[in-house]
C-alpha cells in the first residue's frame, strides 16, 4: 500500500533517512530504496510517497519516491 509522508531527518554519511507520516509512527529509509535520478538526497520536509514493510525493528521502507 502506498504512503504519503515527509522527510523529517536524514544522514548524508550514514545514508540513511526518516520519513514523517500524519498519524502514525515514523518510518525509516536507508539509501537503497529510494527512487530518484542523479544524487538521491532529499531536503527535509519534502513530500514523498513510500512502501513500508512491518519488521522486527518497525516500519521500514521498501521504495520510496520524492515528489
Amino acid at each position: 500500500m502506498k504512503r504519503i509522508g515527509k522527510v523529517k531527518w536524514f544522514n548524508e554519511t550514514k545514508e540513511y533517512r526518516f520519513i514523517e507520516q500524519t498519524g502514525d509512527r515514523d518510518v525509516f529509509v536507508q539509501y537503497s530504496p529510494i527512487r530518484m535520478e542523479g544524487y538521491r538526497t532529499p531536503g527535509e520536509g519534502q513530500e514523498v510517497e513510500f512502501e513500508a514493510l512491518a519488521t522486527p525493528k518497525g516500519l521500514q521502507v521498501s521504495e520510496v519516491c520524492f515528489r
